[in-house]
């Protein structure tokens, strides 16, 4: 896209400048462009000129902008046309600057130059030390200077920190209760399993817990009944399983050791 820059007569047969819409951060930066490239006074903006320019660089590069920066460039250009609406409106030729349509424009022209100009300086600085130093460098820090001045600490303001100082906190057990099995409640289970079934495994007597508590309360108890003559345990094989019979079932053959 060609924008004929506003000059003199004599340099409007000069050889016109090309706007890539695409290589603008923003409508600032591409407005401020249009200023810059000719040497117009920022304070003095002529706004129809700079308002063509900037809708003829529009109409050829909007279309290829993403929607939301292409409406970034329509505000700025409806901004534009509004102020040179303003401008030809009469008003007192007495007016500050502050009334001027163009001041809030210029404003923001101003700010967006000097954010850019520090951006510029703040990226330099970083490439500079990028040549010089590693990434995370810290430069070394002086080493203080010893301090000769003489304590002026007595010993009741030793004293009195001495007493401040919290001796370390007792150490607090925390003992988790034994749960007592008693033999009598197992010797119930028995009996009452024997009263059920022809024989029982022994380990039917803790299957449910798991716990040496009720594996030992279980062997007392068969112990216990054993010795009243009121069950018979037999274990088949060595490290075999271990079963319970009633008395009922003391004539009954079996092979192992009881």
């Amino acid at each position: 896209m060609t924008a004929v820059p506003n000059r003199l007569p004599s340099q409007l047969a000069a050889q016109p400048f090309v706007v890539e819409l695409d290589r603008f951060q923003g409508p600032l930066d591409l407005l401020l462009h249009l200023i810059r490239s000719q040497d117009i006074d920022i304070f003095d903006i002529p706004i129809s000129t700079i308002t063509r320019q900037f809708q003829e660089a529009l109409s050829d590069g909007l279309d290829r902008l993403e929607l939301d920066r292409a409406g970034e460039f329509l505000e700025l250009a409806a901004t534009l046309v509004h102020i040179k609406a303003q401008l030809l409106l009469p008003g007192r030729s007495d007016a500050e600057w502050e009334d001027d349509p163009r001041a809030e424009l210029v404003r923001r022209l101003l700010e967006y130059e000097l954010f850019q100009e520090i951006a510029r300086t703040l990226g330099s600085a970083e490439l500079e030390r990028r040549r010089h130093m590693s990434k995370g460098f810290l430069p070394p820090q002086p080493p203080r200077e010893a301090d000769d001045r003489e304590l002026s600490t007595t010993l009741d303001d030793f004293l009195a920190v001495l007493g401040d100082i919290r001796g370390p906190d007792p150490v607090t057990m925390h003992v988790a209760p034994i749960r007592i099995v008693p033999v009598e409640d197992k010797i119930v289970v028995i009996r009452r399993l024997l009263g059920e079934s022809r024989r029982v495994p022994f380990n039917r007597l803790f299957d449910s817990w798991q716990e040496r508590q009720h594996v030992v309360a279980a062997l007392l108890a068969c112990l216990e009944l054993a010795r009243q003559q009121l069950l018979k345990l037999e274990q088949v094989k060595r490290f075999g399983a271990i079963w319970l019979f009633g008395r009922r079932s003391r004539g009954e053959g079996g092979e192992g050791t009881g």
